[in-house]
């Protein structure tokens, strides 16, 4: 008889929200070519105007530059929304059934911040999106900010309510937390959807001109931005005293560098404000200053993704889940420290070491580092490509004998 098909998709799991997370990290990659190489001198980000004029007016490398981030964001925001899309239509179904269930009632249930953290994502895509492809979108921006303050708000909200789920079981029935299955950073997903809702509130600080939109994105992204150390902390321990003592979870094993994309995010975050504190209220640090801040944090992203390649080798976590026949929705974890370095890679070079005087734009030094920045976006290019794949497309299952 005839084989069937299925996918490993099939066998739903919330962290398939990461998919979409990774494909719209991509897409900011992208931006990152405009955003420190395309002059935009009368407003903080690139527009389609800036980037038009630069296409035209620009040298060969500059206009390939600009050609390839056009496409990548059009490419990998069309997949972030896409996957945004099935994984609600997933989700929903996956509500009415008994693993459900099961998983509100265990550790795992923290995965359903992956949905609140896809979102946020695909809300700070659509913005790029605008900022890129449509023409004259300065000229009601601050229309633009109060409507993206109220979506993050509700996706804070919807965060909150699933943290608030999960710890109100918790913490009011004991014995319900599996510790000895806590032997991972997995934890820390309700921390990175926080983090990914203040960094989109922090956006109105840095580039609205009125004093109110300012004030409050200051405010709000400071308390969702706190939030989010505290839960990384507290999670951050409390996942690290379990590991020494079980050793580390081999499918959750990419948790261990969920700590470099929370310091991207939270890094941004930080910036924004701080560029909303000198252009509204007259606040103003030195570009060492800054540089040093990046520095750290840079470090902190370093140690992190060490810590977690060893033991990622050390399991044999590649040659199963990634280049093996093995499949683990955990494996889209992956993507957001190949993305969150590459980003935290551009700030260093450009808001930090050039804009400190250290290195010259475009000069060897320059380049040598954004080129870091470059193998680490092809890598996550990569591995959404290549997890798509695994997870995606459709393999024949075992034959039955016909009888």
């Amino acid at each position: 008889m005839s084989t069937l098909t299925k996918r490993a998709a099939d066998s739903y799991s919330p962290l398939y929200f990461l998919a979409s997370l990774g494909a719209g990290g991509v897409a900011v990659t992208f931006f990152m070519y405009l955003f420190f190489w395309v002059p935009h001198p009368d407003q903080p980000v690139p527009v389609f105007e800036d980037i038009a004029a630069a296409f035209a007016g620009g040298s060969l490398p500059l206009q390939m530059a600009i050609a390839i981030a056009v496409i990548g964001i059009a490419v990998f925001a069309f997949l972030n929304i896409k996957s945004l899309i099935w994984n609600l239509t997933a989700l929903s179904a996956f509500k009415k059934t008994e693993g459900y269930e099961k998983l509100r009632n265990s550790n795992g249930e923290t995965t359903l911040l992956a949905m609140p953290l896809a979102m946020a994502m695909s809300v700070n895509v659509g913005f790029i999106l605008g900022l890129v492809f449509v023409p004259r979108l300065w000229t009601v921006v601050e229309y633009l900010f109060p409507m993206a303050m109220v979506a993050f708000g509700l996706i804070g909200i919807l965060a909150f309510r699933t943290i608030g789920d999960f710890l109100g079981r918790v913490l009011t029935k004991g014995g319900v937390f599996d510790m000895t299955a806590n032997n991972s950073f997995a934890q820390l997903l309700p921390a990175f959807a926080l983090s990914m809702v203040a960094v989109g509130f922090a956006a109105p600080a840095a580039m609205s001109t009125a004093t109110v939109t300012v004030g409050a994105a200051l405010v709000i992204s400071t308390f969702f931005g706190t939030a989010a150390i505290l839960y990384t902390i507290v999670a951050a321990i409390l996942g690290l005293n379990s590991m020494l003592h079980h050793g580390t979870a081999k499918e959750a094993g990419p948790t261990l560098m969920v700590i470099v994309p929370i310091m991207t995010v939270l890094g941004i975050m930080f910036l924004r404000q701080e560029h909303g504190l000198h252009t509204t209220f007259e606040v103003h640090a030195a570009a060492a200053e800054t540089m040093v801040f990046l520095a750290r944090m840079l470090t902190v992203q370093v140690i992190f993704l060490l810590l977690g390649m060893l033991v990622l080798r050390r399991q044999g976590y590649f040659t199963d889940f990634v280049l093996g026949s093995k499949t683990s929705p955990g494996s889209y974890a992956l993507v957001c420290p190949a993305v969150a370095l590459g980003v935290m890679l551009h700030f260093f070079t450009n808001k930090g070491l050039v804009a400190a005087g250290i290195i010259d734009k475009f000069t060897l030094a320059y380049w040598a580092i954004t080129a870091v920045a470059l193998a680490s976006q092809a890598v996550a290019i990569w591995l959404v490509l290549r997890l798509n794949k695994q997870h995606f497309s459709k393999t024949e299952a075992a034959a039955v004998p016909a009888e």
